[in-house]
C-alpha cells in the first residue's frame, strides 16, 4: 500500500489555520468581523495559497463562513444550552479516558493548578481564567484522544463567543474549585466512572449558573 507524503505546502497550510484558530479563539479576531486575504498574508507572513487553504479548512470547522467574503462567524446565544450540553458529554468522555491514560507528569500539573486556583480572592479574574483554562486544557491532552481534543476545541470557541457578562461570586468560584479536586481525585485514583461523572456535574453546574443571567 503507497504511503502519501505530506507536502511542505500542506504543512504550512496547518499552521496558519492554527495560528487563525487561536487567533478567534483569543478574540484577536471577533465574531462578525470580516478577514482580508491580503491583510492576513501580510500580518502572518506568508503567502496567499496557504492562507486560503487555511481559510477553508476554518470554514469546515464551523469558524469561519462566506458572505462577500471571510467573515469570522458569531454564536446565537439561544444555542447556550446545546453549546453546554455538547461541553458536559466532551468533557465526561476525555475526563474518563484522563483517567485511563494520564501520566503523572500530567497528574502533577493538574494538582498544582488546583492549589494555584485556591485562594480565589487574590487572584484576578483573568489569571483564574486563564488557569481554569490550563486545567482543562491538560485534562484534554491527558485522554489521549485527538479528535476528542478537536471537538472540544469546536465547543470552546462556541463557548467563548458567547461572550457571558456574568462573575461569578466567591462561594461559586470556591465550589467550582470543589469541583476541580473532585475530578482531580477521581483521575488520581483511576477511577473512571467517577472522572466521567465529576466531569459532567462541573459543566452542568457552570451551566445552572450561566443560562439563567443570558437573555435569550
Amino acid at each position: 500500500m503507497a504511503v502519501r507524503k505530506t507536502s511542505a505546502g500542506e504543512f504550512m497550510a496547518s499552521d496558519v489555520r492554527n495560528r487563525l484558530r487561536s487567533m478567534i479563539l483569543g478574540a484577536e479576531l471577533k465574531p462578525a468581523q470580516r478577514l482580508v486575504e491580503d491583510d492576513l498574508c501580510e500580518r502572518l507572513g506568508v503567502g496567499r495559497t496557504p492562507v486560503r487553504e487555511a481559510l477553508l479548512l476554518l470554514q469546515g470547522e464551523g469558524f469561519l463562513s462566506r458572505e462577500r467574503g471571510w467573515v469570522v462567524e458569531t454564536v446565537d446565544r439561544s444555542q447556550v444550552r446545546a453549546i453546554f450540553e455538547s461541553r458536559a458529554a466532551i468533557e465526561a468522555a476525555t475526563a474518563r479516558l484522563a483517567a485511563r491514560h494520564a501520566e503523572a507528569s500530567e497528574l502533577d500539573s493538574l494538582a498544582t493548578l488546583v492549589e494555584a486556583m485556591e485562594p480565589g480572592e487574590t487572584l484576578t479574574r483573568s489569571e483564574l481564567n486563564s488557569l481554569n483554562t490550563q486545567f482543562h486544557k491538560t485534562i484534554i491532552a491527558a485522554s489521549k484522544n485527538m479528535f476528542l481534543a478537536q471537538f472540544h476545541e469546536r465547543t470552546l470557541f462556541h463557548y467563548w463567543m458567547l461572550r457571558v457578562p456574568i462573575l461569578f461570586s466567591e462561594a461559586e468560584v470556591r465550589e467550582t474549585n470543589l469541583q476541580h479536586r473532585r475530578i482531580l481525585a477521581a483521575l488520581v485514583g483511576r477511577d473512571e466512572e467517577e472522572a466521567e461523572r465529576a466531569a459532567r456535574h462541573h459543566v452542568e453546574a457552570t451551566m445552572a449558573i450561566v443560562e439563567p443571567a443570558i437573555e435569550l
